[in-house]
């Protein structure tokens, strides 16, 4: 058996080892029966147990522990977010059947985003995006809404990991340049990246807010000679702004303060 890496956490692992061993055919246990399950000494088995208890995630009955609802905890924001796809795509499709173009739904991974969810538009001729597409963050809407959600310490731990490439001649050259369309789209709550990706390509993106954390981006793409920029503002993105508002709503989110309109949410970074 390989040896754990320099940086492990023993005690870490023990303590996910005894959350594990509760079980439905073992739902309570005593010390001795998680020392014997977990392979550790009682007096260890005890320690692990009354500050798992303390930290709320067990519960105590005499001499007998169980799991108690703040174990959810664990898994919750993963649970959350495999729903958020189909909590998006209502509104993707009511978007895209109103715009009459592709919207979709985006989250940031690593240094790409990646699309969770997809409506093609109803015109036989549309733009071909599937669900698991990845694009780099910089070279998108949706990438640039995203990349503004993360703190400062997160942003330049990108910057200082990210390659960037001219895929055409529109492209952003510079992380200069990228800095400053990432802080123009904090600033306005929108972005628009415009046949930097693909020649006559043009998306648009707006945030999708819980609470005051970003956790997804809607976006639609059109072709760029369907619209001048100044049409796309004031037509595609109140539009975009009102379904990215009404797919965090449903996600459990809302707007910092009650009534607040989508489009006058703050843009400023945690």
């Amino acid at each position: 058996m390989s040896e754990n890496p320099a940086y492990f956490v023993k005690s870490v692992a023990k303590a996910f080892d005894v959350l594990l061993a509760f079980s439905l055919e073992n739902p309570r246990m005593t010390v001795s029966q998680i020392a014997s399950q977990v392979d550790i000494t009682r007096a260890s088995a005890r320690r692990f147990l009354l500050t798992l208890a303390d930290l709320g995630y067990l519960r105590a009955d005499g001499p007998y522990f169980e799991l108690a609802p703040r174990s959810l905890d664990v898994g919750q924001s993963f649970l959350a977010n495999l729903a958020l796809p189909k909590i998006a795509e209502p509104h993707l499709k009511s978007l895209a059947a109103e715009l009459n173009e592709t919207t979709s739904l985006c989250i940031l991974d690593g240094t790409d985003v990646v699309y969770v969810a997809c409506v093609p538009s109803p015109r036989l001729l549309s733009i071909s995006i599937t669900v698991g597409t990845r694009f780099p963050a910089w070279a998108t809407s949706m990438g640039r809404i995203l990349l503004g959600g993360l703190s400062e310490g997160q942003l330049e731990h990108y910057f200082d990991s990210v390659q960037l490439q001219r895929f055409t001649e529109r492209s952003v050259g510079s992380l200069a340049e990228l800095r400053t369309e990432i802080a123009l789209s904090r600033t306005k709550g929108w972005s628009m990246v415009s046949q930097e990706l693909e020649e006559g390509l043009r998306g648009v993106a707006v945030p999708v807010r819980r609470g005051n954390d970003i956790v997804a981006a809607v976006n639609v793409s059109l072709q760029s000679h369907r619209a001048t920029t100044d049409e796309v503002e004031k037509t595609v993105v109140p539009l975009l702004q009102e379904a990215a508002y009404q797919i965090g709503r449903d996600y459990g989110g809302r707007p910092p303060n009650p009534g607040m309109k989508p489009s006058a949410c703050p843009n400023q970074p945690r």
